[in-house]
């Protein structure tokens, strides 16, 4: 091993350590790790600068001003008044629905503005009927992450799996072809979630009834990270419809754009946020006011990490490795080392970072044995988007993470059951419908 190398192993294993260990600021951290690396040599300093600058922060950033706008305009306090009478009906299962219905949305929508939008109507619904925020966040970007699994235009990382099969020669996917095996995938995964998240998110305890929705998020330490002002919630806002309907048609846009592939989420969030502001539906202060800088750097620190380990050898030598290891194996068992290491590098890397280096392995693995890619294709698809053990491996799961005060581990205990799940049935369905 190089000594690139070896020092990327040393800041990513120390990284994660810091993070379990939980004494220090997650943001902190990934800030840190990144200073480490940039001090070394391992990357330059315009990789770092392409980190905070990526298409990831910017359309994060975008949508969180985007979000901020519906807040302000009351929309949100309407929608959450809503959930909250219809909650009161059900209890804990009215929860359970108000997060199918918003995962359900994920199937054709990014992810991503779905949680900026969706988690503070379900951390202030659970507020307001005396139960713990905690319990539930997690479980919304997981379910998010999974029926965004169930169309083509679902999550970025599909498409992007797309894209790069295309250019290794092969068809298109259709919208609906990967459903066979998202939808199982996202049955089984809420079954989970439904079944042992109270208990595998333990010591969580509900909020004593006489607790205001104010004092509730203070004990959470949620204030500090949450999306728009930590007492936007405190009191309602009154309902400005025009700039309700403006912001609401503004974010509409921007993800139907992108989902069109017209231009990137990026450029289209960050055209509706400038809109939101040029039409002053949102001034300049409120919009710099909206941003998350602790999510926006925790993402950029785990970018320069990210791009550490593509410059110093390390993705590259693993696909080498991955090709010789699986030489004179089965299609199946390939495929099973195949899903499984794209699930581990999605813990690591961005699941954008690991589509792209994975996809054409894939394609070569597949061509390798003299089978169809279409199987190996599916995999990617769907191991890329399945991360659930640790909070950086998809951004859904860096926003609750930072909004609700989860610890790393909380993470692991409820994730790796999940990636352990999903991965056998995705196997089964992939290898039913998407013959070798």
């Amino acid at each position: 091993m190089s000594l690139d190398q070896v020092l990327t192993l040393v800041v990513l294993g120390a990284v994660v350590a810091a993070l379990i260990w939980d004494k220090v600021r997650a943001d902190v951290v990934a800030l840190t790790g990144a200073a480490a690396l940039l001090m070394t040599g391992v990357v330059r300093p315009v990789d770092v600068q392409g980190a905070f600058a990526s298409p990831a922060i910017i359309a994060l950033a975008s949508l969180f001003v985007i979000a901020y706008a519906l807040e302000l305009s009351g929309l949100l306090d309407r929608a959450i008044a809503a959930a909250v009478s219809m909650c009161r009906r059900m209890g804990v299962a009215g929860m359970w629905l108000l997060l199918s219905m918003i995962g359900s949305v994920s199937c054709f929508l990014n992810s991503t503005p779905i949680v900026v939008l969706g988690a503070p109507v379900v951390r202030d619904v659970a507020t307001a009927l005396n139960l713990s925020p905690k319990r539930f966040l997690i479980p919304l970007s997981y379910i998010t992450i999974l029926t965004g699994c169930c169309t083509l235009i679902g999550t970025s990382t599909n498409l992007l799996v797309d894209d790069m099969a295309r250019l290794a020669g092969q068809p298109r996917f259709g919208i609906f072809e990967i459903t066979p095996v998202g939808i199982p995938m996202a049955l089984a995964g809420g079954l989970y979630l439904f079944l042992v998240s109270k208990r595998l998110l333990g010591g969580v305890h509900e909020l004593e009834a006489g607790d205001a929705p104010a004092d509730a998020i203070a004990q959470n330490q949620m204030g500090g990270a949450q999306v728009g002002d930590p007492q936007l919630f405190a009191e309602p806002r009154p309902l400005n419809p025009t700039k309700a309907a403006i912001a609401l048609g503004v974010f509409i846009g921007a993800v139907a754009l992108a989902t069109a592939n017209v231009a990137p989420i990026a450029a289209t969030a960050f055209a509706g946020a400038v809109l939101l502001i040029l039409l002053r539906v949102i001034s300049a202060d409120e919009a710099y006011g909206g941003l998350r800088p602790q999510i926006l750097i925790l993402i950029a620190g785990m970018v320069v990490i990210g791009i550490a380990m593509e410059q110093s050898g390390l993705a590259a030598g693993a696909s080498k490795l991955l090709i010789s290891s699986v030489h004179g194996l089965s299609p199946l068992v390939t495929l099973i080392v195949l899903y499984l290491l794209t699930m581990v590098l999605t813990e690591l890397l961005s699941n954008a970072t690991v589509a792209v280096l994975i996809t054409p392995i894939a394609v070569a693995l597949a061509e390798s044995l003299g089978v169809s890619p279409r199987p190996f294709l599916v995999c990617v698809m769907m191991a890329a988007s399945a991360a659930f053990a640790t909070p950086f491996g998809y951004q859904t799961n860096v926003i609750v993470y930072q909004m609700a005060g989860y610890r790393y581990m909380d993470f692991v205990r409820i994730g790796l059951p999940l990636n352990l799940i999903t991965f056998v049935i995705a196997i089964m369905a992939i290898t039913r419908f998407f013959p070798f």
